[in-house]
C-alpha cells in the first residue's frame, strides 16, 4: 500500500507545478483564477486524454475529437511564496497552500475563509487492490450537494454513495443507490462560513463517496472518495457561491445545450402503442389527434423501441413493418401534426440481430477481456454485444446506421436509452480508447455521453440547419452538452413524486439543468386520480415534461385517463405553455452559466441556513417559488419562504409575506402553490400556445414586483434551427429600478424578429395606485373602469383586488422606457 505523507520537492513546469512526494507525483495547474487542478498520480504517467473536459489549459491527445467544442486557455500564473513548511499560490481570487509535512493542500478564498482542506497526514492512498482514495476534512454539519442523479434528500451529509450507473427500473426514490448517471462532482457548503466550493473528480472508474458516515478517533472528521483505478484527478472549483461553483463546473465540463423549443413541450409517450401487434403507426397518429381534440398542447412523441421488433426481439436500426407500415410516411405525418418522433435507440446488439455479422466485420463492439472477439453481456431478449464509442470506426459506423435508418426517415430527435452498459459484468472487457486501448471499467459511463455526442453530430451533418434534440437516460459528467436527461424508470407512488424533486434539483447542481421525470410514474400500477393530478402539477416545472408509462396493470397513463380531473390536468399543462417565454429564457440562461431551471432554494438563498436541508420546495427559474402539494388529502400546506426578501402569493391576489417564516395556506385539488419573490420579472404569453415549436407569443404579459435594481434577459429565437449561433436571436434586457418612480427600461439586441404585437405589464404595488404612467415620456390614459380599459389599445388601470397596476400598449418595436409614478399626489391641494 502507498500513502502520500510528505512533499519532498517541487519543480515548475510550463503552466503547472509538479510536486514529488514519497510515493506519487502531484501536478497542480491553475486553469483559471478560481479553478485549481490537483492531480495525484502513483504511476507518474499523467497522460492527458479526456472525453469530458470542454475547457483545458494543456494539450490533450483527444483534442481533435472535440475541436469544435473544447477551449484551451492559458493557465493562470499565481504568485508563489515558499517557506520551510509550506508553499502558497495566490491567484488574486484564491490561495492554495501546500503544506509539506504532514502533506496537506488547503484552498482559501481571498477573504481568508477556508474553502477546502485535505485530511492532513495521508490524504492520498493506493491500496493493494489498486484502489485510490482521497480523504478530505469536513465539519460535522457541512452540507454536500450534487453527485449527479441520487435518491434521497438533497443534502447528502452522513451518506454513503456509489458512482455506478445501473438500469434501476422501479427504484425506491428515497433510499436506493445507484441510479442511471455517473457524475463524480459535489458542492460543499460550510454552515460556519456560508461559503461553497466544488470538487470534481475527473475519473470514471466505479467509485464511492463516504460523506461523513465513517468516524475514527485518530483523525478529525473526514469524507473520502475511492475509485477502482486511475488517478486522483481533482478539480477544486471556487467562487464562494453555489451559483458561481456551478458556473465554473459547466465552464470546465461543458455548457448545457440550448435545446429546441419542442424539447420543452409536452412529449407524449407510452410503451403501449409501439408494442401493438400491428398498425402502431395508426394508433400513435390517433393518439396525437386525441390530444388535440381533448384540448391539450403537444410537441413530440417519444417512440419506444417496439418499432425495432424483429422476431419479437429488439434490434436497433430495424423497422417492424407490421407495426409501422411505411416509416417515412408515418414520420412525415407526425411532423405535419407538430409532434416529431423521438425514436428510441440502444447501444446493445443482440447476437441474433440480422445485421450482427456485418457489425462484427466493422469491428464496432467492445471486445472480450481475453479472446479476440466481442464481449458478451445480458441484453433485452438474450445475450448481446455493445457498441464501443471510443473506437473511431465504430463512431463512424454508428452515425451512418443512425442517419440511414432513423434520422433520414424524418426526425431531428434521438432517444438514447438503456445505455448504462450495466450488464457487461467483465470490467476487463477491452475498449479502443481511440487507439491506446483501455477497459470498460475505465470508460463505461463515458459511452452514453459519446453516444449522445454522435447523435447530435449526425443530426447536424444530415441537416446543418436542424437543432438536435437528444434525450438520454444515462450519462457522465459533460452529458449536459448534448442531451436532455430524465431520472429513469421511476415507480408510481407518492414517495416517488416527492423524492424525484431532489433527484432533479441535485442534477441541476451537478451541471445538468435539462432533467425531468416520467410524469405519473413509469413502472408499477397506474397512478390514482389525486396522485396523477399532483404529479402533473409538479411536472409542469421540470425541463423535460413527458407522461410515459409501462404500467404492470395493463393500463396506459394519459392526460385524460380520469375524466373528472382531465380539466385540472389540462389547466396545468396549458399553464406550462403560457410560461414558454419564461421557461425558454431560463433555458438560455442555463446554456450560458449552467443555472438550473428547477433550482433548490439553497442555490438562490445561500445566506439563509434554514433552506440548507430543504429538498421539496424549489424555485422555477429565479423568481417563482413552487411548493407543490405532495401528500394525499391535504387541506392546508406549509411553506417556508426564504429570508432576504418579501414574497407574493401567485394564487391569492399577490398577498405579501415577509421572508424567513413558515406560513400555512389552504389548498384543494386545483392548487399549485406559487410565490413570486420581491424583484421578480416574469414574462408569460397572454395568448394560449398549443405548440412551443410552432406557435408564437403575440401577447406578452410581464409581471413585475419592484424591489431594488434588477435586470432580466428575455430571450427568444426560432427555437428550431441553429441560426441562433450566428446571432439570429433576440435578447431583450429588462431593467427595473426605482421605488416612488419605477422605471422599466427595455433594450433589445439581435437580428431575430419576434411576433409580439401587444404588451401588458402587471406591476404589483400594495400600498397605492400610480399617480401617472408614461411610455417614453408620453403619458398613457388612466382608466377607472376595467371594461373600458380592456377595450382600449393602450392605457393603465389599477386593480384594487390585486393591488397591482396594469399597463398595456402596442409593441413599439424599439427600445423604450416605461415609467410608473407612485409619488404622493395632493388631491385636495392643501
Amino acid at each position: 500500500m502507498y500513502l502520500c505523507k510528505e512533499i519532498q520537492a517541487m519543480e515548475r513546469l510550463d503552466g503547472a507545478f509538479l510536486f514529488h512526494t514519497n510515493c506519487a507525483d502531484i501536478k497542480v495547474c491553475f486553469v483559471t483564477d478560481e479553478i485549481v487542478r490537483l492531480r495525484v498520480s502513483f504511476d507518474r504517467e499523467l497522460a492527458e486524454e479526456s472525453y469530458v473536459l470542454s475547457t483545458t489549459a494543456w494539450e490533450d491527445r483527444l483534442d481533435g475529437l472535440f475541436e469544435a467544442e473544447r477551449t484551451r486557455l492559458t493557465p493562470c500564473t499565481p504568485a508563489v511564496e515558499e517557506t520551510e513548511g509550506e508553499i502558497t499560490f495566490d491567484t488574486g481570487k484564491v490561495k492554495l497552500v501546500a503544506r509539506k509535512s504532514p502533506l496537506c493542500f488547503q484552498l482559501y478564498n481571498r477573504d481568508g475563509d477556508l474553502l477546502y482542506s485535505d485530511l492532513a497526514g495521508t490524504p492520498y492512498t493506493l491500496d493493494s487492490n489498486r484502489r485510490i482514495t482521497h480523504y478530505s476534512a469536513m465539519e460535522e454539519e457541512d452540507c454536500f450537494y450534487g453527485f449527479g442523479e441520487k435518491a434521497g434528500a438533497l443534502n447528502k451529509n452522513k451518506t454513503f454513495l456509489r458512482e455506478r450507473a445501473t438500469d434501476a427500473m422501479g427504484y425506491d426514490a428515497e433510499k436506493m443507490d445507484t441510479l442511471y448517471k455517473h457524475i463524480p462532482f459535489y458542492i460543499r457548503l460550510s454552515r460556519t462560513t456560508r461559503k461553497a466550493v466544488g470538487l470534481f473528480y475527473h475519473n470514471f472508474y466505479e467509485s464511492v463517496f463516504n460523506m461523513g458516515c465513517e468516524k475514527s478517533n485518530y483523525w478529525s472528521r473526514y469524507t473520502y472518495w475511492q475509485a477502482d483505478g486511475g488517478d486522483i484527478d481533482l478539480f477544486l472549483l471556487a467562487g464562494d457561491s453555489i451559483r458561481r461553483v456551478v458556473d465554473n463546473y459547466t465552464l470546465l465540463t461543458g455548457r448545457p445545450a440550448l435545446l429546441p423549443k419542442r424539447a420543452l413541450g409536452y412529449q407524449g409517450s407510452s410503451m403501449y402503442y409501439p408494442e401493438l401487434e400491428k398498425d402502431s403507426d395508426d394508433a400513435v397518429l390517433d393518439f396525437i389527434d386525441t390530444v388535440k381534440e381533448e384540448g391539450f398542447p403537444i410537441d413530440g412523441f417519444h417512440l419506444s423501441s417496439g418499432y425495432t421488433s424483429y422476431n419479437n426481439k429488439r434490434c436497433v436500426f430495424t423497422w417492424n413493418t407490421e407495426r409501422f407500415k411505411d416509416p417515412r410516411a408515418y414520420f412525415a405525418a407526425m411532423n405535419e401534426k407538430g409532434a416529431q418522433n423521438v425514436p428510441n435507440v440502444k447501444p446493445g446488439i443482440l447476437l441474433c440481430h440480422p445485421w450482427f455479422d456485418e457489425f462484427v466485420q466493422k469491428g464496432v463492439f467492445v471486445k472480450d477481456s481475453q479472446e479476440d472477439t466481442y464481449g458478451v453481456g445480458k441484453w433485452w431478449g438474450g445475450d448481446g454485444a455493445f457498441w464501443d464509442y471510443t473506437n473511431p470506426e465504430a463512431r463512424k459506423a454508428w452515425k451512418e446506421y443512425l442517419t440511414a435508418n432513423v434520422i433520414d426517415v424524418g426526425t431531428d430527435s434521438i432517444w438514447d436509452d438503456n445505455c448504462e452498459y450495466d450488464s457487461l459484468l467483465d470490467k476487463d472487457c477491452r475498449c479502443c480508447f481511440d487507439g491506446k486501448g483501455g477497459t470498460i471499467a475505465q470508460l463505461k459511463p463515458l459511452m452514453s455521453t459519446l453516444m449522445c455526442k454522435l447523435g447530435a453530430e449526425a443530426v447536424v451533418e444530415h441537416n446543418p440547419k436542424a437543432r438536435p434534440y437528444i434525450v438520454c437516460r444515462s450519462g457522465s459528467a459533460g452529458i449536459q452538452k448534448y442531451a436532455q436527461t430524465w431520472c429513469g424508470d421511476n415507480y408510481t407512488s407518492w414517495k416517488t413524486l416527492r423524492y424525484n424533486i431532489p433527484i432533479i434539483t441535485g442534477m441541476g447542481l451537478s451541471g445538468q439543468p435539462n432533467e425531468g421525470a416520467d410524469i405519473g410514474g413509469f413502472h408499477g400500477p397506474a397512478p390514482d386520480e389525486e396522485l396523477f393530478v399532483r404529479w402533473v402539477q409538479n411536472g409542469i416545472f421540470q425541463a423535460r415534461f413527458s407522461i410515459h408509462s409501462a404500467s404492470n396493470d395493463n393500463t396506459v397513463t394519459e392526460p385524460w385517463m380520469y375524466r373528472g380531473s382531465a380539466g385540472l390536468i389540462r389547466d396545468a399543462i396549458l399553464l406550462r405553455y403560457r410560461f414558454t417565454p419564461y421557461l425558454y429564457s431560463a433555458e438560455y440562461e442555463a446554456s450560458q452559466t449552467g443555472a438550473p431551471i428547477m433550482r433548490p432554494l439553497v442555490y438562490e438563498f445561500q445566506q439563509d441556513p434554514k433552506v440548507y436541508d430543504e429538498s421539496f420546495t424549489f424555485l422555477f427559474g429565479r423568481d417563482i417559488l413552487v411548493a407543490n402539494v405532495l401528500e394525499p388529502g391535504a387541506k392546508t400546506w406549509k411553506v417556508y419562504l426564504p429570508a432576504g426578501c418579501k414574497w407574493y402569493d401567485w394564487n391569492n391576489h399577490f398577498t405579501c409575506y415577509e421572508g424567513g417564516q413558515t406560513i400555512e395556506i389552504p389548498v384543494d385539488i386545483s392548487t399549485i402553490p406559487m410565490f413570486l419573490r420581491e424583484g421578480a420579472i416574469v414574462p408569460m404569453a397572454d395568448n394560449q400556445l398549443m405548440s412551443m415549436a410552432n406557435d408564437h407569443m403575440t401577447d406578452l404579459h410581464l409581471t413585475v414586483i419592484p424591489g431594488g435594481e434588477r435586470t432580466y434577459t428575455l430571450y427568444d429565437d426560432d427555437g428550431v434551427t441553429n441560426d441562433f449561433k450566428d446571432g439570429v436571436c433576440r435578447k431583450t434586457r429588462i431593467h427595473v429600478s426605482g421605488t416612488d418612480v419605477v422605471k422599466v427600461d427595455f433594450a433589445a439586441e439581435g437580428s431575430y424578429t419576434d411576433f409580439v404585437e401587444r404588451v401588458m405589464v402587471e406591476m404589483v404595488r400594495k400600498d397605492r395606485s400610480p399617480f401617472w404612467v408614461t411610455l417614453d415620456g408620453q403619458k398613457l390614459e388612466h382608466f377607472l373602469n376595467r371594461r373600458k380599459f380592456e377595450a382600449a389599445a393602450e392605457g393603465w388601470y389599477y386593480s384594487q383586488t390585486k393591488k397591482a397596476v396594469l399597463v398595456k400598449y402596442p409593441n413599439p418595436r424599439k427600445d423604450v422606457t416605461l415609467t410608473v409614478s407612485f409619488e404622493d399626489f395632493d388631491l385636495i391641494g392643501m
